[in-house]
């Protein structure tokens, strides 16, 4: 079982991906021609010549970037942690790392830090900060591997030590608390290699937390494929990593963007099943963050804050008999909670044999009236009033306090 020893990653349930480098540059397009996956791939995907690509380095100028706008909103949005890609397959460093010039203030004409503004935002707001780390696939260095290329020419042991090790230990020592290093690709790393890796963290920051994606099943949690969730519940500690639309990095031309409803439905479901929910956002070029990506964060924020009891520090719900089409169920000790997804006048629950002692509406605190009992066809029931002002309502939470710790769920009965 995954274990990241970690009580605030346990509890955190929704964080925050950033995806940002010179592929916003491109916006998914190079030469005419638009790439059809994601845009931070475009390199590899469209095979541009390494000396053709790291000129985007000089149009790089984000001087709409805000390190402390983006921070608060994501506090203001109920995030739990951030995670940014300090250096992604590109091999573009955002920091002003010593071990290549190909980084955003020496190759840039912006010229500042963006790994430090992010430090320093969110320890103004009490944000835990992660960073992404690409440690197999570096498309600029020519010792670091490319995905559906050929890499047998290759001395990767040369990168990780020219390249690798050193920007991990800059990463570590420069830049205060390090949640969590995001690891990704492992590739051909062999297992004594990735646990240099971990070992390197740790003899750094103890307390930091390696990701999944470090690879020889060596991670702390368990990281799922991106966008894609476990059918069943799951034991242990593991994290969905997310896109708001079909891209990580931005790409102008992909408008498919979800719903506040539908993430706030994979953020139950995720919730519910004991995982983590990492979202991402793709900022522009110029350092803005899309406006639809604000949009549908300040109103998924919504339900985040007036439902906060029902989604931070919850734990993982057993398979439960039926599967609700208007909600869904979290939980802690002693609580169920019932997320409503649609209009309801009541709330119907069957095969759960708890002894409810009290019934809450989660916004707002107020008692509903409930009553248990047995059906006629034999099932335990339990039935919750909701309130008349509520029943055009979606979205919001009811909290069922239990005599018993967990949840009584029972099997189907013809």
């Amino acid at each position: 079982m995954y274990d990241t020893k970690q009580q605030w990653f346990k509890d955190a349930k929704y964080g925050l991906f950033i995806h940002w480098g010179l592929y916003s540059v491109l916006a998914g397009e190079y030469q005419g021609k638009r790439t059809d996956r994601i845009a931070e791939w475009i390199m590899n995907h469209l095979n541009i010549p390494v000396e053709e690509y790291e000129k985007l380095a000089k149009q790089f100028n984000p001087v709409d970037f805000d390190a402390d706008a983006i921070v608060k909103k994501a506090k203001s949005w109920g995030m739990k942690y951030i995670v940014f890609t300090a250096k992604h397959h590109e091999g573009f460093a955002m920091w002003d790392s010593r071990c290549s010039d190909y980084n955003v203030v020496k190759a840039t004409p912006y010229g500042r830090d963006i790994v430090k503004q992010l430090r320093e935002a969110c320890d103004k707001y009490d944000m835990k900060l992660g960073f992404y780390y690409s440690q197999a696939q570096d498309w600029h260095d020519p010792d670091g591997y490319m995905y559906t290329k050929d890499n047998s020419q290759k001395n990767y042991r040369a990168y990780l030590e020219r390249i690798c090790f050193p920007q991990l230990r800059e990463l570590l020592t420069g830049y205060g608390e390090v949640a969590l290093i995001w690891f990704d690709t492992p590739m051909g790393t062999t297992a004594e290699e990735s646990r240099e890796m971990v070992e390197l963290v740790k003899s750094i920051q103890p307390n930091c937390i390696v990701s999944g994606r470090i690879g020889n099943g060596l991670g702390e949690y368990m990281t799922t494929g991106d966008n894609f969730i476990p059918r069943l519940p799951f034991e242990g500690d593991w994290e969905v990593p997310a896109t708001l639309n079909d891209t990580w990095g931005y790409n102008k031309y992909d408008n498919n963007w979800k719903s506040p409803d539908e993430i706030i439905h994979l953020l139950v479901k995720i919730n519910s099943r004991g995982g983590n929910y990492l979202l991402n956002i793709g900022p522009k070029a110029t350092g803005e963050v899309p406006q639809e990506s604000i949009q549908i964060l300040d109103t998924v924020g919504e339900y985040v804050n007036s439902n906060e009891e029902a989604i931070f520090g919850t734990k993982r719900v057993g398979i439960y008999a039926y599967e609700l089409d208007w909600g869904m169920l979290t939980r802690k000790d002693y609580r169920i909670y019932v997320h409503v997804f649609k209009p309801r006048i009541r709330i119907e629950l069957l095969n759960i044999g708890n002894k409810i002692k009290r019934a809450y509406l989660v916004p707002d605190g107020r008692e509903l009236k409930f009553e248990t009992g047995i059906t006629c066809e034999g099932c335990s029931m339990i039935e919750v009033e909701i309130p008349d002002d509520y029943h055009d309502r979606k979205n919001y939470s009811v909290c069922l306090e239990t005599e018993e710790a967990e949840p009584v769920f029972e099997p189907i009965v013809s």
